[in-house]
This record gives structure tokens, C-alpha cells and sequence, in this order.
């Protein structure tokens, strides 16, 4: 969902390099920007190769999702210990990083649960 007064706009573009062996034509890709009311002009920009048809909601709320995953990265090596393996095996790291993830997938659940009591 856009917060109100941001309106998003779509452009068809075309995108240089790609393959190596180029065909003489441009892949076209969708630049996506974001223009807040006020604003002279568009304070964020993101392209995508996603279909011409992709509906403008959809397009915005994976942009969006960017924030969402920082958040979560920051969470899992702050809170969760993700920065603290000090080991040297590969395997280490593997068994490290699944507990971590199966924590951070244990926090969430319990943040979205309605019946969850919540501390006085």
C-alpha cells in the first residue's frame, strides 16, 4: 500500500547490455519511480524486467519489499546473533546460520499471533 499522496508511475524503457551475443535489439525493461506529492520530481527509482502487464500494485509492493528484508537482516544479526559465528567449517557455519534462521522464523510467528498475550 502507497502512503497517501505518493503516486507511482511506469515508463517503458529500453535496457542496454544482456547477453553476450547481442542481436541488435534492446531488452525492454519498466522503470518504476516514485513521486511524492510536492516533490519536483521523483524521489525513488527502480527497474524491472517483469511483463509490460504486471499490475502497478504489484510492481510497487515488491519495490517496496526491499525495506522489509533489511529489516529482518538487521534483526537476525542483531538480535538474533546472526554477526557472533566465530567458527572455521563450512558445516559450522551451515548449522550456525539454521538456528539463527529457525529463530528469527519462531519471532515472527509469535509477533503475528493474535493470541499471543502481550507483557504488562
Amino acid at each position: 500500500m502507497r502512503p497517501a499522496g505518493v503516486a507511482a508511475r511506469r515508463r517503458t524503457i529500453a535496457q542496454a547490455g544482456g547477453s553476450t551475443a547481442w542481436d541488435g535489439v534492446l531488452p525492454t525493461a519498466t522503470l518504476l519511480s516514485e513521486w511524492p506529492t510536492g516533490e519536483k520530481a521523483p524521489t525513488e527509482y527502480w527497474l524491472t524486467s517483469l511483463p509490460a502487464d504486471t499490475p502497478l500494485r504489484h510492481l510497487a509492493r515488491l519495490a517496496k519489499m526491499r525495506w522489509r528484508i533489511e529489516h529482518d537482516y538487521r534483526e537476525m544479526k542483531h538480535g538474533l546473533g546472526l554477526d557472533h559465528f566465530e567458527g572455521r567449517t563450512w558445516r559450522g557455519w551451515h548449522h550456525h546460520a539454521t538456528l539463527v534462521t529457525a529463530a528469527h522464523a519462531f519471532c515472527t510467528l509469535r509477533r503475528l499471533d493474535p493470541k499471543a498475550t502481550a507483557p504488562a
